[in-house]
């Protein structure tokens, strides 16, 4: 039993060494890091700026009362076509009708004490031409001829007086009748009804001082996409522009459209607070809507803002920050620390920040940290315009390794992922 024993023990032994020795193995591994990478490769960059919205018809008309009354007949639903000059809305007209009646007496009434004043002023004028003819011939007093002109002067100013108010009472007579026509709402263009927002029996309250809208018009065919653009991005943006649109109610269908419209003054949310936001509108004209969109309808649109052909570019990910300190050092292959670097500080411009733009390449199983300038970016892609050349190998992956473990001498091992292409 004890020679068993002493066998079971050493052969445990033996196992731990080994064991011991496997770790130690793989610890020696670890100074190596796994990294994917790819050739730099000439292609096109498409750069778009994304923004969402809602699509909304190129012409609609809201269509409220312009007077206030009940509404007693609605000709429509929503959904209809209409035509322009189609009857649409009629509101309560005993009012209206009563005001127009109301005027047309008024007018009527002072027309009347108009000719009276007309009378009396011709006659006060023949009393005063007569008493000059028998003053001329020393038949009457100044002071009766002084009293003639006086009285005609008096009717003339009366008459004048009740012909300013037969034209104020045509004026109220002309507004009645507005107001009475108003009653009766047409249609202003051809078009749809895309929105219907009271019904018969309700009230019009009128447009005067609020917008009370009793239904909308629009032209379905024309239709454009109002996005909102960050403050950053807009600068980018210009008209004719191209963008493909996605539609969340539809997203089977991308469509196309060209940059309208970009409003020249800024729409703020949130202000004050950690969610402020700084947008401008941009209209987007659809181009070939068909008849599934609808006004409303949530939308988003990457708008092309630049292309570029045959230029070099790299994943965006392969694009790291390193500060001119970090690119001063790199590790030992033996001991897997920092040390210092003999290369001058002037291989590295930072920017005002402090960082360096760079891009790792793999040379004779080590990376080394190139600086590059970037020019456009594509969703996935970035425009390297210098520091760069085609076929050198890039490292593109893994994200942790290229944003904080790579630096310049680091060892690594190509993973499996290696690309030779893009």
């Amino acid at each position: 039993m004890s020679k068993k024993k002493i066998i079971i023990f050493s052969s445990a032994v033996v196992l731990i060494l080994l064991v011991g020795f496997l770790i130690n193995v793989k610890n020696g591994k670890t100074d190596e890091i796994e990294v994917q990478t790819a050739q730099v490769k000439r292609g096109q960059i498409i750069e778009t700026v994304n923004a969402t919205g809602r699509i909304q018809p190129k012409t609609q008309v809201k269509i409220s009362a312009d007077v206030a009354a009940k509404i007693t007949h609605l000709e429509v639903e929503e959904g209809d076509w209409v035509e322009k000059g189609t009857l649409l809305v009629e509101l309560d007209k005993e009012n209206y009708r009563a005001a127009v009646e109301s005027a047309e007496a008024n007018r009527r009434s002072n027309e009347s004490n108009a000719l009276l004043a007309k009378e009396n002023m011709l006659k006060t004028q023949k009393d005063f031409e007569r008493t000059k003819e028998l003053f001329a011939k020393d038949l009457e007093s100044q002071a009766t001829l002084d009293q003639m002109s006086a009285a005609y002067q008096v009717e003339k100013a009366r008459y004048q007086s009740t012909l300013d108010i037969v034209a104020q009472a045509e004026a109220s007579l002309k507004q009645a009748k507005d107001n009475f026509s108003k009653t009766t709402i047409y249609a202003p263009m051809s078009g749809t009804i895309s929105e219907l927002n009271k019904e018969v029996g309700e009230i019009a309250l009128g447009s005067q001082f609020q917008e009370d809208v009793i239904l909308i018009v629009s032209d379905l065919a024309g239709m454009e996409a109002e996005v909102n653009v960050d403050e950053n991005d807009i600068v980018s943006v210009s008209l004719g522009d191209t963008a493909t649109i996605e539609v969340d109610a539809l997203p089977d269908v991308k469509f196309k459209g060209i940059v309208s419209e970009i409003a020249s003054s800024a729409t703020i949310t949130g202000n004050g607070t950690a969610d402020q936001k700084t947008e401008f509108e941009v209209t987007i004209a659809v181009l070939e809507p068909g008849e599934r969109l609808r006004p409303g309808m949530t939308a988003s649109a990457d708008v092309i803002t630049d292309i570029k052909e045959n230029v070099l570019n790299i994943p965006i990910q392969s694009v790291a920050l390193r500060t001119v300190e970090q690119l001063q050092e790199e590790t030992d292959g033996d001991s897997g620390e920092a040390i210092a670097d003999d290369l001058p500080k002037s291989e590295y411009t930072p920017d005002k920040d402090g960082f360096v733009q760079v891009a790792f390449v793999i040379e004779d199983g080590v990376s080394l940290a190139k600086q590059v300038i970037t020019g456009i970016q594509s969703e996935n892609d970035i425009e390297i315009t210098n520091g760069l050349g085609e076929d050198e190998d890039v490292v593109i992956g893994s994200y942790r390794a290229i944003s904080k473990d790579l630096q310049n001498g680091t060892e690594v091992i190509i993973g499996d992922g290696k690309k030779d292409e893009k």
